[in-house]
């Protein structure tokens, strides 16, 4: 659902646009279509090929730009972002894009994802002299390329990139050129599209339905994209290594008008729903409903394939804002009921089957369980469209410590027992696979399940997991 109102939540959005006279307001219905990827702060850059204006705010998009601050950021080439914190913390020094003005030129820089071996890159480069002004490990990236002693621009980012280790989605702007790049393994989304004359990129293809752009063709792991006068040029920073991208953008982060490496994600769910009723087989059911919004396809999917009826059974608050941000165990577990409402009429006397995405803490799962069977539901069995969630997450996704996951050393039949389910069945990793259908034959269809199954596609940094930890689980 909300995955968890709760303790689920994703690095970020990143959006630009080259040669384009309306590029700022644009971006900003960019940063529109990729709010769910983060709320807790926006930026856009700006240039004129001269000069560079930036605007940057906490909060969503809407409380950041107005009209006369859009109408400052002059010119045909911006980028944006859409920020939720995970490392680095929060704060407007943390807020992107990171522009930064020097002798050598200037350059804005917007990311999404999480290196896993930044604190190793930042110790290196504050013993050489380097002075940071945030938290973010985006910082790194902007320092490693103004480091470098290549002679051409382009050369000193690929030699910057190849040092990253991790996920990262980037857009780079100079006064003439946008680079695009994702990590080597391809964690993070990035596509390009076309406007007319004008060259987009974003993280998900929603935003260019959004702004009427069309969708050319993915970013492929390890390149890089030059978009400039010359038009577009295809490089190389590294070879693609194991392809895995996070299995949760199909499941949960991603917006279901998005395609993701040319699958479209509400298609995505529908099959995981369907995948989830084949392993959970027969079932004494009235109804079936999901977990608003993430989990809708998914319990469409499932209705049909085990033949109940799908019902609106739980009903979500749209003027609330997402509670599931807020910092403290309280305010998620009071966030719940300001989130759903329970359909009296729908579930009253009806045994009902719960679809959602995934369990991270439980706490929602648990509320939601006895907020139905308060409505007066006769049983409530939840079904997930996930495996369990086991392992924390280095790559950009906020499942900071084993810990905080109801999964870890518990069975099943713990976990049914904890949320105060009739039943529980969790989509297996195989099913999970084969119901995403992307379109590669790498291990698990190129797909990165290691908050599943703990086999992560990245060397995991010992310098960094322990901070990493510390700063998350707050």
């Amino acid at each position: 659902m909300l995955a968890e109102i709760r303790g689920l939540n994703e690095e970020c959005g990143v959006f630009g646009i080259w040669g384009h006279e309306a590029a700022a307001h644009l971006s900003y219905y960019g940063l529109h279509a990729l709010q769910h990827r983060g709320q807790e702060g926006a930026g856009i850059v700006a240039t004129d090929g001269q000069y560079f204006k930036v605007v940057k705010g906490e909060g969503l998009v809407n409380e950041v730009f107005n009209e006369e601050k859009l109408k400052s950021l002059k010119g045909t080439s911006a980028i944006a972002h859409v920020r939720y914190t995970t490392a680095g913390g929060g704060g407007i020094e943390n807020v992107q894009p990171l522009l930064v003005r020097s002798s050598t030129g200037t350059i804005a820089l917007a990311h999404n994802g999480n290196l896993v071996n930044a604190n190793h890159l930042k110790q290196h480069l504050e013993r050489s002299g380097s002075i940071f002004h945030s938290t973010s490990d985006t910082e790194v990236i902007v320092h490693l390329i103004k480091k470098s002693k290549k002679p051409r621009f382009r050369e000193q980012v690929k030699e910057a990139l190849s040092l990253l280790r991790g996920a990262f989605s980037v857009i780079i702007l100079t006064k003439d050129k946008m680079i695009l790049a994702r990590d080597r393994n391809g964690l993070r989304p990035l596509s390009i599209g076309k406007l007319g004359g004008a060259w987009v990129a974003s993280s998900e293809t929603c935003a260019f339905d959004l702004i009427g752009a069309e969708f050319i063709r993915e970013v492929e792991p390890g390149e890089l994209v030059v978009i400039s006068e010359k038009g577009i040029e295809e490089d190389r920073y590294a070879q693609m290594e194991q392809r895995a991208m996070c299995a949760m953008e199909y499941v949960y982060f991603a917006r279901p008008d998005s395609n993701i490496d040319y699958v479209n994600i509400h298609m995505a769910r529908k099959r995981l729903g369907k995948q989830l009723a084949k392993e959970m087989g027969s079932i004494d059911a009235d109804v079936v409903t999901g977990v608003p919004d993430s989990s809708i396809s998914a319990a469409i999917g499932f209705a049909e394939e085990i033949g109940i009826p799908y019902e609106m059974g739980l009903i979500k608050n749209r003027y609330v804002g997402r509670t599931f941000i807020q910092p403290t165990q309280e305010l998620r577990e009071r966030g719940v009921k300001m989130k759903l409402s329970p359909v009296v009429q729908i579930v009253r006397g009806k045994r009902v089957v719960m679809v959602d995405d995934s369990i991270v803490r439980g706490t929602t799962s648990r509320r939601i369980v006895k907020m139905l069977k308060e409505a007066g539901a006769k049983e409530v069995h939840v079904a997930i469209t996930s495996p369990p969630l086991s392992n924390p997450c280095f790559y950009g996704i906020d499942i900071s410590s084993d810990e905080e996951l109801i999964a870890t050393g518990k069975t099943i039949d713990e976990i049914r027992n904890a949320i105060g389910a009739d039943s529980l069945t969790f989509l297996s990793p195989d099913g999970l696979v084969e119901a995403i259908s992307r379109p590669f034959d790498d291990e698990n269809g190129g797909l990165c399940m290691a908050c599943f199954t703990g086999k992560y596609p990245t060397e995991i940094f010992p310098d960094t997991v322990l901070p990493h930890i510390k700063e998350l689980s707050h």
